[in-house]
């Protein structure tokens, strides 16, 4: 094995195991990719400028916005009691013992609308926390139950999705978003309800345990951050010490929010729906945008810009409902928005410090040994496809960035393989979508980190039920997708 494809296993597992240990992705990020570009014996000055800080920067100038607007958008739904009326209205009509479903749903209809997964996590938290709260369920399982509802079976698997993980095997295989609607549901499904049941047994045996909504973090604590006394207590039938601690000023604001009439609250998360989906769908392609082909605007057409600029038309319309339908109750309209640009700068640095270490974990030599291993795995186009998506996914942490290289290397040749074996290549394009879907979420996953930095916990305290929900449940779908695509075919 060359040193330079131990410094990138080495590289990469250090970075788990760290930020893991909630040491900031920040530092982490470049100082790892150095050592893996030191022990590759690439110059070190050069990776920095030229390619880790070249690439953070295209994420942060491309996405900065969406992270922006996000950010204050869930800071004015919280401050204008707007996310404490949803929360009321979700806990009426299903039930605060199912909470852990209402918050599932409101991020699957978020996201399968087309809202990014950042900005449902920002804008759905303070529901999330009152939910929780009020149900009594531990607030560690927020950032799992965010998870499986924003970046699972809407982002790979549900027919029609606007998620780019759905729209980028459509180039390579001529097929487009519904391919293999069957099984995308049945993926989906399998997501939905395996995602659910676990976090809903998860939440019984924590509250049975005697975990409270937000218990203290306590010298000596164990992998969930429970001390041994809380334990010792609980074993004996006592209330653990957590149980006697008042949660934290920052959740118990969040039940202290103005009255908001329910239809109100819910008209700002309707128009990031509907506006974007017109915007795209109807508005735009309805337009002149010739002008965008000119240098100035990078030569580029309204189908690559078209999905940002709706999210961010329609998240500025919505800000504005919901601070013109609710400017009294704010109070200090200026306080929350300041809050809310500030509380976005640490989200897409951390995730934009990602980007750059996979661009150069991707530009060593050695990597293309790990990309050659893992694509010519197997003769079943199926099967060498799941595999090396998932393993290029997890490397990079990125399930758009994994799919990807995957595609461009070998997308022809699994093309060629799939029409030779009569495989239809709607399931090949169903199987590489969810494929991304899988091993992208280990801890070193942007949206892990940033869905952590947003909720406040760290990767102790909620990575492990982040895994099973995001990891295992996805993987066990596509199982049984390319089982049953095998035997039944496209559908």
């Amino acid at each position: 094995m060359s040193l330079g494809l131990i410094g990138i296993i080495l590289s990469l597992g250090l970075l788990m195991y760290l930020a893991y240990r909630g040491i900031n992705v920040l530092i982490l990020a470049p100082l790892l990719a150095l050592l893996a570009t030191l022990m590759a014996g690439g110059p070190l000055l050069a990776t920095y400028t030229q390619v880790f800080m070249p690439a953070l920067g295209k994420y942060a100038m491309t996405y900065f916005p969406l992270f922006l607007l996000g950010a204050i958008f869930g800071k004015v739904m919280d401050v204008s009691g707007s996310a404490k009326a949803i929360a009321d209205f979700i806990v009426d009509k299903i039930g605060a013992q199912r909470a852990i479903l209402a918050i599932v749903l409101a991020c699957g209809i978020l996201t399968y609308g087309g809202v990014s997964l950042f900005v449902v996590a920002f804008a759905v938290f303070p529901i999330a926390a009152a939910l929780f709260k009020e149900s009594g369920i531990p607030k560690r399982l927020i950032p799992a139950t965010i998870a499986l509802g924003s970046f699972t079976f809407t982002m790979t698997a549900l027919p029609g999705t606007p998620a780019i993980q759905n729209a980028i095997p459509s180039p390579y295989f001529g097929t487009n978003a519904f391919a293999a609607p069957g099984l995308g549901l049945i993926a989906g499904l399998i997501m939905f309800g395996g995602g659910v049941a676990y976090l809903n047994h998860r939440s019984s045996k924590l509250v049975a345990a005697g975990e409270v909504y937000e218990p203290p973090v306590m010298k000596g604590s164990g992998f969930f951050g429970r001390g041994k006394k809380d334990k010792d207590l609980a074993a004996k039938g006592e209330a653990p010490v957590a149980a006697t601690i008042e949660s934290s000023a920052a959740d118990d604001h969040i039940m202290e929010r103005p009255t908001v009439p329910w239809a109100l609250a819910f008209l700002p998360i309707v128009v990031v729906i509907a506006l974007n989906y017109a915007l795209v769908n109807w508005i735009f392609p309805s337009m002149d945008f010739d002008y965008l082909k000119q240098d100035a605007y990078g030569s580029v057409g309204i189908d690559d810009v078209a999905g940002i600029w709706g999210i961010i038309v329609a998240l500025v319309a919505s800000i504005a409902i919901v601070l013109a339908a609710n400017w009294t109750r704010i109070g200090d309209v200026k306080g929350a928005v300041n809050e809310g640009t500030m509380g976005s700068l640490l989200p897409i640095f951390n995730t934009a410090s990602e980007v750059g270490y996979g661009a150069v974990i991707a530009s060593l030599a050695a990597f293309t040994t790990i990309k050659d291993a893992v694509l010519g795995v197997s003769g079943n186009p199926l099967v060498s496809l799941a595999l090396s998506v998932n393993v290029l996914a997890g490397i990079t942490g990125s399930a758009s960035g994994g799919m990807s290289i995957a595609l461009e290397a070998l997308g022809t040749q699994f093309k060629e393989m799939a029409m030779s074996q009569g495989i239809s290549l709607e399931l090949v394009h169903r199987v590489t979508a969810i494929s991304s879907g899988g091993f992208d979420a280990l801890p070193h996953n942007g949206a892990v980190i940033t869905l952590l930095a947003i909720c406040g916990l760290s990767h102790r305290q909620s990575y492990k039920d982040i895994a099973v929900v995001a990891i295992l449940v996805p993987v066990l779908s596509l199982v049984a997708i390319i089982v049953l695509g095998s035997i039944f075919g496209s559908f």
